[in-house]
């Protein structure tokens, strides 16, 4: 049984956002947050590597376009590619702690000189999200 990401993601927020509440009232936000953070990243980066080496591609832009088709499946979300290139992947809608940190981890576990910068989100009273996802310039001298 395939269930769409955003299925997943609801699924885990009735259990999760209860839980990280509990934890900002008792530690203060921004201690709870690090803590969630922490306890999530290896296994979002985990995923990020899965995902990525299944990807086969080089095409940052293809390969992101892709991920975004399959975040927004079941009318999750509208995804608006700012860019995309062989290179680059900017977004302009994502969301935040339990959704939009899970995605530098996530991003991490892609390897390969991939690399996800995030300057806001809506979950972060921004008028919008804004993520990029880019291919660091390889060094010419060492392939």
């Amino acid at each position: 049984m395939d269930i769409p990401l955003i299925d997943q993601v609801r699924i885990q927020a009735q259990v999760l956002v209860p839980l990280v509440k509990a934890l900002q009232a008792e530690l203060g936000e921004q201690r709870a947050d690090a803590i969630v953070r922490q306890a999530l990243g290896a296994r979002y980066r985990g995923y990020g590597e899965r995902w990525w080496r299944a990807q086969h591609a080089a095409d940052v832009g293809e390969a992101m376009a892709r991920a975004f088709e399959g975040f927004a499946a079941g009318d999750a979300r509208d995804v608006d590619a700012v860019r995309k290139t062989p290179d680059a992947f900017d977004a302009a809608d994502l969301g935040f702690l339990l959704t939009c940190s899970a995605d530098f981890a996530w991003a991490e576990g892609y390897g390969a000189g991939v690399t996800l910068t995030g300057t806001q989100t809506i979950m972060q009273a921004a008028s919008h999200c804004e993520f990029r996802h880019a291919l660091e310039p390889r060094d010419e001298a060492t392939g």
